[in-house]
């Protein structure tokens, strides 16, 4: 198959591919920040990052020659753009991106004696990346670098600045990295526990500053596990709060209550999945026959289990997301449009590229999905810009010129 058959395939179904775009960055977003125990992994989140940013480039890509998008007055643009002091910051974003660098680069220096970056360092940078290439990106990818931004931003305001403000408050830096551990999910996972039958309980365990989860297994044996930061699952709960956050300031001109009421259902029943993770994770070394087969489904669970029932759970919520708000909105929309005709409509037979009328003076060319275009408007473009067929002028296969 053909890449422009492909990139026509996903255009027919939009909205499956954009969904199967947002499941594939955000699994390769959580396994980059969030890796798991296997051996050599470092890198198993790129495969699946590059290919939702290959369908959402082949998804949102124009024909060359076709007119620009107007300005889209979001959430997102009214935002930076008050922020920039009407845009006029935005020329100055790669010199703010090579300062917060440095400035990360220095903290690491100053509090570890040298370049040890973790996953908020991580998170810090590649907000830097998306500050330093906002500018140069061309203006009709401005939806798709205000989402990139406004990620970014979110990242660092749910994940980043937290963690400062707790170790500021603690003075400890272990200790302010294992503040969510100890109170939004080890007590919540072992009353589940208690709950179902698996007596546990939540303790200290020198020399972590991590909650230990201490259970017994069916066979006896008594297990403790340590429920550190990385195990945590707050990484893929802010992702997913960062890319919701994004998603509604750029799609929408306002907030309306339903989105609001949908982002707060989204936020809880992650929050909720993300313990539910951790019970199962438990589980499946509690009913193990043996201590040694515990371990090791422990440690199988640990490094699966998680991961699935977050990519499952985000293509529910998103698949709600596009079926009852991105779908309604949009109708809504065009129906608004149609019944507020411009005041000068034009009238006959118009033109796909330039919207003017084709007359008997000028030549027309008219694409096997009926659009019509002069031949001088169709010469300009490499396909059609509503099926995507591509237009030969000068042939007769793919389309039928119009006599004058």
């Amino acid at each position: 198959m053909k890449l422009t058959e492909i990139e026509v395939l996903l255009r027919r179904h939009r909205t499956a591919s954009v969904l199967g775009a947002f499941i594939l960055l955000v699994a390769g977003l959580d396994l980059i920040l969030n890796p798991t125990h296997l051996p050599n992994n470092e890198f198993a989140g790129i495969p699946f990052l590059v290919s939702g940013l290959a369908i959402l480039a082949l998804v949102f890509r124009r024909a060359p020659g076709a007119p620009a998008p107007e300005d889209r007055t979001t959430l997102a643009s009214r935002l930076l753009y008050r922020v920039t002091l009407r845009g006029r910051l935005v020329r100055w974003f790669p010199a703010f991106a090579i300062v917060l660098i440095g400035l990360d680069l220095a903290y690491n220096q100053l509090v570890f004696g040298g370049l040890s970056l973790g996953t908020e360092d991580t998170t810090f940078l590649l907000f830097a990346g998306a500050l330093f290439a906002y500018p140069f990106l061309p203006a009709r990818f401005g939806r798709e670098r205000d989402f990139v931004l406004m990620f970014m931003t979110a990242l660092i305001l749910i994940l980043v600045v937290p963690l400062l403000i707790a170790r500021l408050y603690y003075q400890d830096f272990e200790k302010s990295v294992d503040i969510y551990s100890w109170t939004a999910l080890a007590p919540q996972t072992a009353w589940m526990l208690n709950l179902v039958g698996v007596p546990a309980s939540v303790h200290p365990f020198p020399p972590f500053t991590a909650p230990a989860l201490t259970f017994t297994t069916k066979s006896g044996a008594v297990l403790t596990v340590v429920i550190t930061t990385a195990c945590s699952g707050i990484y893929s709960f802010g992702i997913f709060a960062s890319a919701f956050v994004a998603f509604v300031v750029t799609e929408f001109d306002r907030v309306r209550p339903k989105v609001l009421v949908l982002l707060g259902l989204g936020f809880l029943t992650a929050y909720v999945a993300n313990i539910l993770r951790m019970v199962l994770i438990v589980l499946f070394g509690a009913y193990s026959d043996t201590p040694q087969e515990s371990v090791n489904n422990l440690l199988i669970a640990h490094s699966n289990l998680g991961w699935l029932i977050f990519l499952g759970w985000i293509a529910l919520f998103w698949g709600l997301v596009f079926r009852f708000v991105v779908r309604p909105s949009a109708s809504a929309e065009t129906s608004t449009t149609s019944e507020a005709p411009p005041p000068s409509r034009k009238r006959g037979v118009l033109c796909g590229v330039c919207e003017e009328p084709l007359t008997p003076a000028l030549p027309g060319y008219r694409c096997e999905c009926g659009r019509f275009y002069h031949v001088a408007c169709a010469a300009t473009v490499e396909e059609c810009p509503r099926c995507h067929r591509p237009m030969k002028v000068a042939g007769t296969g793919e389309g039928t010129p119009v006599p004058p």
